[in-house]
């Protein structure tokens, strides 16, 4: 899913400045914390569902190597440290039903697989699809960090199995 602002504001980027264009009457743009909830007055964002790439006749190896990437590349700090180091630990073991479960919780929002792993459902509710799951269950757990690691993004040598 991707969020999109119903109302952006227009600027001009004379002598590489950016200033806020003279509209005329235009309503201050509102920020809204993320501990808060959107009233339904204050509707800001919008949802659009953005189906993910079909990817057919992909190799496992190859679909291991994408994973990767995605893992390691969402754009969220936090969910890039999680979900870099749970590929790392746990991606080289995975089944074909695993990876394709993996690869289904990926086309997700980067902040509502982060909620989800470390059990925020007040902030973002989990689905029906994600009750059961297994996979999300194993990365729950691992997002509590018993051993009490430092986080940091894991080499890419650890997400291959040693020969």
């Amino acid at each position: 899913m991707i969020r999109i602002r119903r109302s952006l504001p227009r600027f001009s980027s004379s002598l590489g400045l950016l200033r806020p264009l003279n509209l005329g009457t235009v309503s201050p743009v509102k920020f809204y914390s993320s501990k808060g909830k959107l009233e339904e007055e204050d509707d800001v964002f919008l949802r659009i569902k953005v189906q993910p790439i079909d990817r057919q006749g992909e190799s496992l190896d190859k679909k291991r190597a994408r994973l990767i990437y995605q893992s390691r590349k969402r754009g969220i700090l936090e969910t890039d440290l999680l979900l870099s180091r749970f590929a790392a630990k746990y991606l080289k073991h995975m089944s074909e039903k695993e990876l394709d479960e993996y690869d289904s919780l990926l086309d997700e929002l980067d902040w509502d697989i982060y909620y989800w792993a470390t059990k925020n459902f007040d902030t973002s509710p989990l689905p029906k699809k994600w009750e059961n799951s297994q996979l999300l269950e194993k990365l729950q757990e691992f997002s509590e960090n018993k051993e009490k690691e430092i986080l940091r993004m894991p080499d890419l040598k650890n997400y291959w199995l040693k020969e």
